[in-house]
C-alpha cells in the first residue's frame, strides 16, 4: 500500500517563503517513485480542493496560474521525495496542502485535477502576519 507523508507546514509572514516535502514509500515492486505521478493541492475553510502543481512520471511540471512563478515542484527521486518550493507567499495562499499520488507509467504528462488514488494527509500553512 502506498504511504504519502507531507511535512514542512508552518507559519510564514506574507513574501516568505517554505518549502514542503512529500515522502511517499510502499511502490509496486521493481518500481520507483518517477513511475508515479505526483501532485500538490490546497484546501482552504470553506473552498473547494484546488490543484496546485504536479509533475510526470518523464519530469514534466504543470502549474496553476494562482502559483505560477511563485511555486516550484520538484522530485528527489533517490530520496523518494517530491518538493514544492513556496515563495512570494500571500495571506490567501493560507490552507492544508496535500500530496497526491498516482502510479501512471505510462504517461508523460500529469493532471492538477483530483484525479489521484493515494493522498496524504496534509500539513496546514499558515501565511499571516
Amino acid at each position: 500500500q502506498l504511504e504519502v507523508v507531507e511535512s514542512g507546514g508552518g507559519l510564514v509572514q506574507p513574501g516568505g517563503s517554505l518549502r514542503l516535502s512529500c515522502a511517499v514509500s510502499g511502490f509496486r515492486p521493481g518500481y520507483t517513485l518517477t513511475f508515479y505521478a505526483i501532485a500538490w493541492f490546497r484546501q482552504a475553510p470553506g473552498k473547494e480542493r484546488e490543484g496546485l502543481s504536479c509533475i510526470s512520471t518523464t519530469g514534466r511540471t504543470n502549474y496553476a496560474d494562482s502559483v505560477k512563478g511563485r511555486f516550484t515542484i520538484s522530485r528527489d527521486s533517490a530520496k523518494n521525495t517530491v518538493y514544492l518550493q513556496m515563495n512570494s507567499l500571500k495571506p490567501e495562499d493560507t490552507a492544508v496542502y496535500y500530496c497526491a499520488v498516482n502510479f501512471n507509467p505510462r504517461s508523460p504528462i500529469c493532471t492538477i485535477q483530483p484525479q489521484y488514488d493515494y493522498w496524504g494527509h496534509g500539513t496546514q500553512v499558515t501565511v499571516s502576519s
